[in-house]
């Protein structure tokens, strides 16, 4: 068995997901993936995508994608930017899903953070005509900053919860593991 079995290496493009009937979220930074379980067990109707960095993580995700046999999630092995810049068609996705990223504390590492005007542009062509883009961390300067950013683009709409109302009550492994040390996740 190779050992990425069924975690997906991305090396060419994801344009056939623009042609799928099914509507498509994707989560940015899945981690151990029990916000992008949940997402796959409630919409199985969707094309849940799970995106990770860490192959530790991933691998984790694929036994609990396998033991549910949640068939419409596909795990990617992919960096943030290559993805959203590169693979993702434009117009393809209904939900955006950025948790907990690292908020890269230090000021001399601010610019490796993933929330960038860039970034925010990009989000924007990939997203459906009234996609939604589903942001939360626990640092409240990056909270303040990633607002800023999403702010000054104007490329997206205030805030509705209404929009996530079907997985408000749904956390990340980052999202637990902040609120349980008292950390509020914004």
């Amino acid at each position: 068995m190779d050992k990425n079995d069924g975690i997906n290496i991305l090396s060419g493009s994801y344009a056939k997901l623009a042609l799928l009937d099914k509507e498509i979220e994707l989560e940015i930074g899945c981690g151990k993936g029990s916000f992008t379980v949940e997402l796959a067990k409630r919409h199985p109707e969707r094309v849940i995508l799970a995106a990770d960095v860490m192959l530790g993580r991933l691998r984790k995700l694929h036994k609990k994608r396998k033991r549910m046999e949640l068939e419409n999630m596909e795990i990617l092995r992919v960096e943030a930017g290559m993805l959203v810049n590169v693979l993702m068609p434009a117009r393809s996705t209904a939900r955006v899903h950025v948790l907990c990223p690292d908020p890269w504390p230090k000021a001399k590492h601010k610019g490796h953070r993933l929330i960038s005007s860039e970034f925010i542009g990009r989000l924007s062509q990939i997203l459906i005509d009234g996609g939604i883009f589903h942001f939360a961390t626990d640092d409240v300067p990056y909270f303040e900053s990633a607002s800023n950013v999403v702010e000054c683009s104007g490329l997206f709409a205030a805030s509705d919860l209404s929009q996530i109302a079907d997985i408000a009550d749904v956390k990340s492994d980052f999202e637990l593991m902040w609120e349980s040390t008292g950390r509020t996740v914004q």
